[in-house]
């Protein structure tokens, strides 16, 4: 399957390159729904990278590129359950979108995330697992959990920390601030800074360049500078299922889901 359109992603293989396309209202958050369609996605992947050289992560939504976890969805959908049921059922969860997250990481293609705008949460875990981030000018990258009484849990911390180191993983975490493109390039998060609405196709570009290079030789690479943090990214979740458990994070969360604030995942 080289291409799919579904409810909460997309994807199209052409001219060697995979594009796959976030666009749930209102600003990309992953829940059930789309994690069902990312599974999809992996299932069609081997298949697709026999034929490609790359894969692009973009949203089509003006809002950015993810505003991270449904955290609605995990709310609601854990209420009237023991907490033990509630942990597990939670946990299952972070297992599903760590396979998710982790096989997009070790993907052989060379990934790149196209981002704009709102990159925050779950949202910047996904850029992540990719091997560069693309920002037009508007985006702002941001960890917000600390303040629902979480840490993020789909595997931001080990990949933010192999990549840039704990300075930023401390910063980023604890502080909760967001931090502009500007910032974002100056720390490493970003490998390009470009004009607003210019991700995507700077994005092309680069995957258009990549032709030049012999695949595999690019897998290897990959594989050797791009190591994944498997150990710790199991231990985050045995911290996020803990935390989740705990009285303050079930008052955080009821907080933020009954916010009336359009936007409640900006800082």
């Amino acid at each position: 399957m080289h291409s799919y359109k579904g409810n909460a992603i997309s994807w199209e293989l052409a001219n060697g390159v995979i594009e796959l396309a976030l666009h749930r209202e209102p600003c990309n958050e992953l829940g059930t729904k789309s994690l069902d369609e990312f599974e999809k996605f992996l299932a069609a992947l081997p298949d697709m990278e026999e034929h490609a050289h790359a894969l692009i992560i973009h949203s089509e939504l003006s809002s950015g590129f993810s505003a991270g976890a449904d955290l609605r969805e995990i709310y609601f959908s854990t209420q009237g359950m023991e907490k033990q049921a509630a942990a597990a059922h939670v946990r299952q969860l972070l297992e599903r979108v760590h396979h998710v997250m982790n096989t997009l990481d070790a993907c052989p293609l060379t990934t790149i995330a196209a981002v704009h705008s709102v990159t925050f949460g779950g949202g910047l875990e996904l850029a992540l697992t990719c091997d560069m981030i693309i920002a037009d000018k508007t985006a702002r990258f941001c960890f917000p959990e600390l303040r629902l009484g979480l840490i993020p849990g789909f595997g931001g911390i080990p990949r933010l920390k192999r990549d840039l180191g704990n300075a930023v993983v401390r910063d980023l975490l604890l502080t909760g601030r967001s931090f502009n493109v500007t910032k974002a390039q100056q720390i490493g998060l970003v490998s390009q800074v470009v004009a607003e609405g210019h991700a995507l196709r700077v994005a092309r570009g680069t995957a258009a360049q990549l032709t030049k290079f012999d695949r595999g030789a690019a897998a290897e690479a990959k594989k050797f500078i791009k190591p994944i943090p498997y150990d710790e990214l199991r231990r985050e979740i045995d911290i996020f299922c803990e935390l989740f458990a705990l009285p303050a994070t079930e008052r955080g969360l009821k907080k933020f889901v009954e916010s009336n604030d359009a936007q409640p995942y900006l800082p």
